[in-house]
């Protein structure tokens, strides 16, 4: 017996996944406070590296990265989700469509769907007459497995952009976090071991959801940090030594 519920349990954490991947909001928050952690890492060496580790412009520049970053991942994501949903729309109002004036179409494709997972012809023409009388049935079946829409998961602008916004935010607070506090080389230090422990986890999450090595994902999304700090805080001091600032 518990066996059996362990299975159901594995199954529906499954289905959760997949819904969370289509509605948006998954990639909204890896997103989201993968930028929020890197973008102002970049932008707070960049300028640390210019004003040898000022703690006031570091924060001005730090939090104006911020809220320029937040809003724009917010709007972009409900842009591009709603995007999506208007697009997976229109799909569907078509099929509905069909189901009105040649629902033989739809059947026939879905049969063929149902051979090329494994049915027999028979079990699947079968399968087919059965779906074929609810128009209801013939629509959601033909959009999952033909088509590959989940009618009810389109995805949810507003969730993705409050996702990525909130998130954003909250991987540009580690990176900045430490300023407040003070400047110099300590600051500059604390950054990025804040910003690589955010990112460790960022990356190995990622890697466990999609049943890859979280330690290879952690330790790509580390290099990706490395790179980045060595970047631009080079940058930020070479511009900073020939402009004097």
């Amino acid at each position: 017996m518990a066996q059996t519920v362990d299975r159901k349990k594995d199954s529906a954490l499954l289905a959760k996944r997949a819904a969370q991947v289509q509605g948006g909001a998954a990639r909204a928050a890896v997103l989201g406070v993968n930028d929020g952690l890197v973008s102002t890492l970049c932008i707070v060496l960049g300028v640390a590296g210019a004003t040898q580790a000022d703690a006031h412009p570091v924060l001005l520049a730090g939090f104006a990265g911020l809220i320029a970053g937040a809003i724009s991942m917010a709007a972009g994501e409900w842009i591009s989700v709603q995007s999506q949903v208007e697009l997976f729309r229109g799909i569907l109002s078509d099929v509905r469509k069909l189901v009105k004036s040649d629902k033989e179409l739809l059947g026939d494709e879905l049969a063929e769907d149902f051979k090329n997972d494994g049915m027999s012809d028979e079990t699947a023409t079968q399968a087919v007459k059965e779906i074929s009388t609810n128009k209801n049935y013939l629509f959601n079946n033909f959009v999952q497995h033909v088509i590959g829409i989940n009618p009810d998961e389109l995805g949810s602008p507003w969730t993705a952009a409050i996702s990525s916004f909130l998130l954003f935010t909250a991987g540009a607070i580690v990176a900045l976090g430490p300023w407040f506090f003070g400047g110099g080389s300590l600051a500059v230090s604390l950054s990025i071991i804040f910003t690589a422990i955010g990112g460790l986890g960022t990356g190995a999450y990622v890697a466990k959801s999609s049943g890859n090595s979280m330690v290879s994902g952690a330790l790509r999304q580390l290099l990706i940090i490395i790179i980045a700090s060595v970047v631009t805080y080079g940058v930020g001091y070479l511009f900073g030594t020939t402009t004097g600032i």
